[in-house]
């Protein structure tokens, strides 16, 4: 795991490398440059080859020399192929020792890739007098207020943050001679336009950019047409140039298998040693995280919705090589590389084709091969035959197992990770009563119900183990969410109340004043109700819910319609939808000897009804462990 790019990739490794390791290979990753032959100072040479690295890469050959010079810059570059110290290094290089002011800003589309270009700035700048400034939201606004009024040469962070601090008087960018936007287009697709170039007018009017941006959008050549002033394009292999070293797989998915089913399965048949699972939404990550943890499978999630320091453990866990599956979407997951990343899985394909080519660019990296897997159906189609058609991606079609061979991959897998807890178990004196329960009529059942039990303590004990569970961190933010949002329904309810109770005693409202308080009345309490608390409802179902994509077949528009209509004669709107929701997503994630029907992911049509609740105000149900246990345990 590196800092930005993959850490063999910021430049060739020196001969002093561990010989383990392959060198970078190919026309993308090795020039016939060294670093000692930049125009740069001894004490920045001195930080680059402790970082252990020699020779620089085409990105940085043929970006250093002009950057230094100050000539406005747009460069294009393949992941991977060392772009943070192509712009890094020359930052380091023009910028003066010991002034304390700010010189040179680096805006970056995420937090996790803002203190990762920092951490590296701060490496190449180890022997410079030189300081540094991470600039990103989900921390405290005082260290950062602190350190700036310390004083600082160089400043990385977010648009959102950075413009934050100039508003507040922290920052006075007037001094900023070099603005570096990286990932120029992700961070303008994401709705920073505005407060990039507001940044940007407020520095200073002689500024130097440099823009590095894998493709150039309209909003980029906005900012291109603006800001910079006769640029050097510097336009090498893009990851939108395809990647010879990846192979591309498909696994259609079918209407009688949830998604989340069908990835399982995949990484079961792939076996890959890690992997990043992009999906195209954050309730996507969310489901297959908990989905897969509930597997007993190394998964881990990045999320919006987990605080700084839950990312932060996180990232800290890839970089050491210790989570196997990272969930993410593209946006969390943007300048995220783990180190010889085997595949890139595809939850569903993105909607737009160019993002798969982004995607895919993390594996099949300096000289090594990579597997890139979709699993795609439905909405997916448009992007696939894009892929195939313009950009000459040669997809290789498999299949899915069949039910016996899935019930065979499952039972081999869960019995690895038994054979992997027996070393720190004692369990001979249980071997009698195993062959004893094997010979009861019961005996199935009870074997059953003790496996259960082992795979929930292991999975708690591995949570422990590693001190970090993104899943459960999910959960405890929604129920927060939930909690706060409840709190302000009940402060709003009781001013509510109160106003109306002083109304009828000043006898504003004459006779008419006991009909005019309608809070006994139950209709309107439960509509107002379930009207306010419905997007935490959603975040619920956010979490829980199987897939964003058509019913499965077997539901059609009248079964619906019936759902719908119980559900109104119901009255509150958690508990019955709950009931009736349960027996779908049982049938959806529950794992049977062989995967359900259509007809199977819809309840019976001789199910019985749910039972009318009375009209007294419900309260929100919590998504706590227990719910997830019954809703996504799979035996």
């Amino acid at each position: 795991m590196t800092e930005h790019d993959d850490a063999p990739t910021e430049g060739a490794a020196s001969a002093s490398a561990d010989d383990t390791t392959a060198a970078p290979k190919g026309a993308d990753y090795v020039s016939d440059r060294d670093f000692a032959d930049f125009p740069i100072r001894e004490e920045t040479l001195r930080g680059i080859l402790e970082m252990g690295f020699s020779t620089a890469t085409p990105v940085q050959a043929q970006s250093i020399d002009p950057a230094i010079a100050g000539k406005d810059m747009i460069v294009r570059a393949k992941t991977g192929t060392g772009k943070t110290a192509a712009f890094m290094v020359p930052i380091i290089e023009r910028t003066p020792d010991g002034t304390r002011k700010p010189f040179a800003l680096v805006l970056e589309p995420t937090r996790e890739l803002a203190q990762q270009t920092a951490e590296q700035a701060e490496a190449i700048a180890k022997y410079r007098d030189v300081g540094v400034v991470t600039l990103v939201g989900g921390l405290a606004m005082g260290p950062q207020e602190q350190a700036l009024a310390a004083g600082a040469e160089i400043l990385v962070g977010t648009p959102g943050r950075v413009l934050d601090h100039i508003r507040r008087g922290n920052l006075d960018a007037s001094a900023i001679t070099m603005v570096c936007l990286d990932e120029a287009d992700e961070m303008l697709s994401m709705g920073f336009y505005e407060d990039v170039t507001s940044i940007i007018d407020a520095t200073n009017a002689e500024r130097q950019v440099l823009l590095f941006s894998a493709t150039i959008s309209d909003d980029t050549q906005r900012i291109v047409q603006r800001y910079l002033h006769d640029p050097l394009d510097v336009r090498l292999s893009t990851d939108a140039d395809g990647v010879e070293l990846i192979e591309h797989v498909l696994y259609d998915s079918s209407a009688e298998m949830h998604r989340v089913r069908a990835l399982l399965y995949v990484i079961d048949i792939e076996d890959p040693t890690s992997a990043i699972i992009f999906c195209n939404t954050r309730e996507d990550t969310a489901t297959v995280a908990t989905f897969l943890d509930r597997q007993g499978l190394d998964a881990q999630l990045i999320s919006g919705e987990l605080s700084q320091a839950r990312r932060t453990q996180v990232m800290d866990k890839v970089k050491a090589g210790e989570v196997r599956f990272l969930v993410a979407t593209d946006v969390a997951a943007r300048g995220i590389d783990i180190s010889d990343l085997s595949h890139v899985i595809n939850y569903h394909l993105p909607q737009d084709p160019a993002v798969y080519l982004h995607r895919t660019g993390r594996t099949g990296r300096i000289g090594k091969k990579g597997t890139a897997i979709s699993i795609v159906g439905g909405t997916d189609l448009s992007t696939r035959k894009i892929l195939e058609t313009r950009h000459k991606i040669p997809f290789v079609q498999r299949e899915l197992p069949s039910a016996e061979d899935a019930v065979r991959m499952r039972v081999e897998r869960q019995a690895r990770q038994i054979k992997k807890a027996m070393g720190s178990l004692v369990f001979e004196s249980y071997l009698p009563t195993v062959r004893a329960l094997m010979e009861r009529p019961d005996g199935t059942m009870l074997l059953a119900a003790a496996l259960r039990a082992f795979f929930t303590w292991d999975r708690e004990r591995r949570a422990a183990a590693s001190g970090l569970s993104t899943v459960e961190a999910v959960i405890e933010a929604r129920n927060a969410k939930l909690e706060r949002r409840e709190s302000r329904d009940d402060d709003r309810g009781g001013r509510r109340k109160g106003r109306r109770g002083e109304r009828n005693e000043r006898g504003d409202r004459g006779d008419r004043g006991d009909r005019s308080d309608r809070s006994d009345r139950p209709e309107r309490s439960e509509r107002r109700d379930k009207r306010e608390r419905k997007p935490e409802a959603a975040d619920l179902d956010a979490l829980l819910d199987v897939d964003d994509a058509a019913p499965p077949a077997a539901e059609t528009d009248g079964k619906r319609k019936r759902k719908r209509s119980r559900r109104k004669k119901g009255g509150s709107d958690s508990a019955p939808e709950a009931t009736a929701a349960k027996p779908e997503l049982d049938a959806l994630l529950e794992l049977d000897d062989a995967p359900p029907a259509a007809a199977d992911t819809a309840p019976p049509a001789d199910a019985p009804k749910p039972k009318a609740k009375s009209k007294a105000k419900p309260k929100a149900k919590k998504p706590d462990t227990s719910d997830l246990d019954d809703l996504l345990e799979l035996d």
